[in-house]
């Protein structure tokens, strides 16, 4: 079964995810161009850089969530399924 690196973008106090972005390990070294402005936007305020990910999984990685990250405005889960 393919890894994916699955991106959670939540609004506070809310259970279900605003926007959900689901990526196979094997692309994301091109996932920066496929992704949302809005999500990469996010992403890029709290210092996440996809590109950095992809180094880290090109062998068998982690799963399960790899950070979760919550401010007033959003809460931001990462993980690997």
């Amino acid at each position: 079964m393919m890894q994916t690196l699955q991106i959670s973008f939540y609004r506070p106090n809310k259970n279900d995810p605003e926007t959900r972005i689901k990526i196979p390990l094997s692309s994301l070294h091109i996932s920066e161009k496929l992704l949302p402005s809005k999500a990469k936007a996010s992403l890029e305020r709290e210092g996440i850089d996809l590109n950095h990910l992809s180094e880290l999984f090109a062998k068998q990685g982690p799963k399960g969530t790899l950070i979760e990250i919550e401010t007033a405005e959003e809460r931001i889960v990462i993980s690997i399924e």
